[in-house]
């Protein structure tokens, strides 16, 4: 696919006009928040009013340090009326990637991962891509839109996170974006923003994994019980595989009533998102990239079934799952 031109963001303008209001839905992570701060400024008097909304919670230092030190223009889905709104737009996610996001038919998709086939009125989706950021950066450019440092510094974050700082997937597009956002962003935050401190809320997360962690070769399986949030399985998947030895870490938690497993590997060796997809697609909701990708499985769906205090029967179970296709 083409870079984003003048053609693509007049066809994206067309979308909306000046009483529409509108709400951005995102799965809050650092690419997401970037993604949905550069939508808002290409509406900025387009329309009548804009806001991004998080449909997850967030606990991971990055984000909320993100939030407030960049200080985004956020809302949660627990403090607005859908109602309210007569556009959506989904960014850097899609209708299949999260039990609210299901309830929506948006106006907008612009996102990087897998397609899933949502028709919607414009959809833009560039899975080859490493960060959605970057094709916000497109856009922004198309439609002569300099950035401030402000949302430069959230874009560029959002590209160094999302590729891993250019570990993961990654094409050329993300290192023009990346050289273009460096000379306008505040270094300095950035640096700020990839050092903050672990969650102290987590340590009990790194407690379990360290005591119930199983490993198969290069494979480390982990499964955490009840968690607050997917986050903690993502900070607990970052840090295995980073360990020496370790060239898979498959994290599991509990959330509600959805099993959700992360996957992480070190880029090398097979593809994380057809792992994940080939392990629980059958389950559930299951995709990502090269090295990262997400499953989440309804509880009520596996069989035979399991109860959720049942630590080494689920699991044994996701090791199944995993292991039947992929472990070898």
């Amino acid at each position: 696919m083409q870079p984003a031109t003048s053609e693509t963001v007049r066809r994206f303008y067309q979308q909306f006009s000046g009483d529409d209001t509108v709400m951005i839905l995102m799965v809050a992570d650092p690419d997401a928040l970037a993604s949905a701060t550069a939508v808002k400024r290409l509406l900025w008097r387009k329309v009548a009013a804009v806001d991004p909304v998080t449909v997850s919670t967030m606990e991971r230092s990055d984000n909320l340090s993100m939030v407030e030190r960049l200080k985004l223009p956020l809302k949660s889905f627990d403090q607005v009326d859908p109602d309210d709104y007569s556009k959506v737009v989904m960014v850097d996610s899609q209708p299949n990637h999260h039990r609210i996001l299901s309830r929506f038919r948006p106006d907008v998709i612009i996102d990087h991962h897998p397609d899933t086939g949502e028709q919607c009125g414009f959809s833009d989706i560039r899975p080859h891509y490493g960060a959605t950021s970057t094709i916000m950066v497109q856009y922004l450019k198309a439609a002569r839109i300099m950035p401030s440092k402000r949302l430069a510094t959230a874009l560029l974050f959002g590209i160094k996170t999302d590729t891993s700082n250019f570990e993961r997937q990654t094409v050329i597009e993300d290192v023009r974006a990346f050289q273009y956002l460096f000379r306008r962003a505040d270094h300095h935050l950035i640096y700020n923003l990839e050092h903050e401190e672990i969650n102290a809320a987590y340590l009990k997360y790194f407690k379990r994994a360290f005591g119930g962690l199983r490993k198969r070769k290069s494979w480390v399986f982990i499964h955490l019980d009840r968690v607050s949030s997917g986050d903690a399985c993502v900070v607990v998947a970052d840090f295995f595989v980073r360990v020496e030895g370790v060239s898979w870490s498959v994290v599991s938690g509990i959330v509600d009533d959805k099993l959700i497993v992360i996957f992480r590997n070190d880029g090398v060796r097979k593809n994380a998102g057809k792992v994940a997809m080939q392990s629980f697609k059958k389950w559930g909701t299951a995709g990502g990239h090269k090295s990262a990708a997400r499953a989440e499985v309804m509880i009520k769906v596996i069989t035979p079934p399991i109860g959720v205090t049942n630590h080494d029967a689920m699991l044994q179970w996701m090791m199944k799952c995993v292991q039947k296709r992929s472990l070898k």
